[in-house]
């Protein structure tokens, strides 16, 4: 089989398509300062960097980063295996080419025998691929594991997060796990905010069978609400303490549109 090259989708949709572009607004969003942070994981949003690039952005310039990651998106397309992962091969963005970590890949499907190699879930999803160029402009280098969340029951989301953090403890280098996710979708900006702060608070309490709950029985449309369940169970699998709100916003904050939006929280878990 031919090694997977994985060109940009979205580049020039999402995010700016010219490098010099690309890099000056990244680093707009991600010049923020403060103490660095040392999570397990995190959640990220994946909109257009117009919309929720400035959250996303707040994130990773806090964060301590590794040279190694796991990263969790939904299925948007809705091609492919339930749970998607591909074990090497390179993504590319305008920024360059980012390898795939070949090594955690073949652990993650040893752990987790409902992971499939599958390419088609992969191909033109932007939640995963809006997260490289964040890590390309401020790490030299590092790898990465592609997993695309498809399942919505607990108990799979619950054996991905424990496969997660059985193979992220037995590494001798730091993994760091991201859950691409954006909040609810298309409903007043009031109601959105409420209906964000009670999943939000679930993930601070580092509650991950409590924010599944909070999201199914309150009609909650976070579409990563599988990848950051799976994230959450790893972390607290990993010894995670605390969670921290790092920025919040809807996209009326820059829209000036309130009566529909979509949410965007950026939350660090160490």
């Amino acid at each position: 089989m031919a090694t997977f090259i994985r060109p940009p989708a979205v580049a020039g949709q999402f995010y700016p398509g010219k490098p010099e572009t690309l890099l000056r607004e990244i680093h707009s969003y991600t010049d923020v300062g403060g103490e660095k942070l040392r999570a397990l994981g995190c959640v990220v949003p994946h909109a257009g960097y117009m919309y929720s690039g400035h959250v996303a952005g707040a994130v990773y310039g806090r964060l301590e980063l590794p040279q190694r990651f796991i990263i969790l998106c939904p299925n948007h397309t809705g091609y492919g295996e339930p749970l998607s992962i591909i074990r090497e091969g390179r993504y590319q963005t305008p920024l360059g080419e980012v390898a795939i970590d070949s090594e955690l890949a073949e652990e993650l499907m040893s752990k987790d025998p409902l992971l499939s190699e599958d390419y088609d879930a992969q191909r033109h999803e932007h939640a995963l691929e809006v997260q490289l160029p964040f890590l390309q402009s401020l790490l030299p280098s590092f790898g990465f594991v592609p997993i695309t969340v498809g399942v919505r029951r607990y108990e799979y989301l619950e054996q991905l997060g424990t496969a997660v953090a059985e193979v992220v403890s037995a590494q001798a280098e730091r993994v760091m796990i991201i859950a691409s996710s954006d909040m609810n979708h298309y409903e007043t900006d009031s109601t959105t905010r409420v209906k964000d702060r009670l999943a939000i608070d679930r993930i601070l309490a580092l509650d991950a069978k409590g924010l599944y709950e909070v999201v199914i029985n309150e009609q909650i449309s976070m579409c990563g609400f599988g990848p950051a369940t799976a994230m959450l169970t790893a972390a607290n699998w990993l010894g995670a303490k605390s969670a921290e709100l790092i920025k919040y916003a809807t996209s009326g904050d820059i829209s000036g549109d309130r009566k529909t939006v979509v949410g965007y929280a950026g939350i660090a878990v160490c």
